[in-house]
């Protein structure tokens, strides 16, 4: 490793070179890391909805060309200048937020939305000097969320690095690093269901299932899942789903339906869609006096929650949680440590795998609704 230290390296990357259009895997230039970076050898990477979304780019400010992806796992390659607390040879999950450990919020027992590091997804640039480490004959290519994991070889802020246990297998772990320690510290932090509780979540997708998963670990007995593909019903129970609500199977609001299912609304819903109406329906499906809705999905930019304000004074709680409120450095090597300690389970959310070449299987797949996670693998 230590023959390319200080050095650009030159390796694969699937370059998205405009919107909705495939990856094309390319040789890129990778810069060494500079003061507060390191530059990460991806060894497997998956395929999240948030890729896909700013890939399409239809409610998001276009950046292009980019190099997507950011729900990884690798191994420190070179550190910059500055980097104390990691070394070459160090495993890692890449994180599209940080951890400074400077700011009000990471000094906040309550935040994990640090002012330096937090998600900015119009910046494609790193922010120390504000270039890229990417380039192609002397052009940049753009970074995606500080993390740009569809790459062999990667920069980013150290902020935004979990240092992991090196026992863990990266081809599981991976997925800890974005949509599962989202959606299971949603519920497990945030929404907090009581043992023996209802819970409702709205969106089925690998996040939703984690939020579910969230909610069995607490011993919540009745899990409600709301999805507008009832094939996804049959998989979700494995992730302790007890009953299914399709919301095209009725002719009133879903918050309707399940108010009558449980005598007046769930004790919690966590929202996992980004549909602005899913959002309103799972703030309103909460019961009076005590109920907690989650908001986790990502909306489109223009969109406005709309309820009325008695739903409010009458007790019902709305939260937005962001990256299921875990603090990267400092919380995701205990998630990490959860799993090695069989607390929770990662494998059943990694339903395909396809060789890194073949990166636009995956795009396909997420477009389609198959599966959850599609593993992709780094062919070094």
């Amino acid at each position: 490793m230590a023959s390319t230290t200080g050095q650009t390296i030159k390796c694969k990357a699937a370059v998205a070179w405009e919107a909705g259009k495939p990856l094309v895997i390319e040789e890129v230039e990778v810069a060494p890391p500079q003061a507060m970076e390191v530059r990460v050898k991806i060894l497997f990477t998956s395929l999240c909805h948030t890729d896909v979304y700013f890939w399409e780019a239809k409610g998001q400010t276009p950046v292009f060309p980019r190099i997507l992806g950011h729900e990884a796992a690798g191994i420190v390659e070179s550190v910059g200048e500055g980097v104390t607390d990691l070394q070459p040879g160090d495993h890692v999950l890449p994180v599209f937020t940080g951890e400074c450990k400077e700011c009000d919020h990471c000094k906040s027992e309550e935040s994990n939305m640090c002012s330096l590091l937090r998600i900015d997804p119009d910046r494609g640039v790193m922010i120390g000097d504000g270039k890229a480490r990417f380039s192609i004959n002397g052009k940049p290519i753009y970074h995606f969320l500080g993390t740009s994991t569809f790459s062999e070889y990667t920069v980013v802020h150290v902020g935004c690095l979990a240092k992991i246990n090196p026992l863990a297998p990266l081809e599981t772990v991976c997925v800890l690093s974005c949509g599962i320690s989202t959606g299971f510290g949603a519920t497990v932090n945030v929404a907090k269901p009581k043992k023996g509780s209802s819970v409702a979540v709205f969106g089925l997708g690998a996040v939703g299932l984690a939020a579910a998963e969230g909610a069995r670990v607490s011993g919540a007995s009745r899990i409600i899942g709301v999805d507008l593909n009832s094939d996804r019903f049959e998989q979700a129970k494995k992730f302790g789903v007890t009953e299914f609500v399709n919301p095209k199977d009725y002719d009133r609001p879903v918050q309707e339906v399940i108010a009558e299912m449980t005598g007046g609304g769930v004790d919690r819903s966590v929202e996992c869609t980004g549909n602005i109406n899913a959002m309103i329906s799972a703030f309103e499906c909460v019961h009076d006096g005590w109920g907690v809705a989650v908001l986790v999905g990502v909306p489109h930019k223009d969109d406005v929650f709309k309820t009325s304000p008695v739903n409010f004074l009458c007790e019902r709680t709305l939260k937005g949680t962001f990256y299921g409120n875990y603090k990267p450095r400092s919380d995701i090597p205990g998630v990490v440590e959860k799993y090695m300690n069989k607390e929770m389970e990662l494998e059943k959310f990694i339903t395909h795998e396809v060789p890194f070449s073949e990166i636009n299987k995956a795009f396909d797949l997420m477009l389609r609704g198959e599966g959850l996670r599609c593993l992709i693998r780094m062919e070094h």
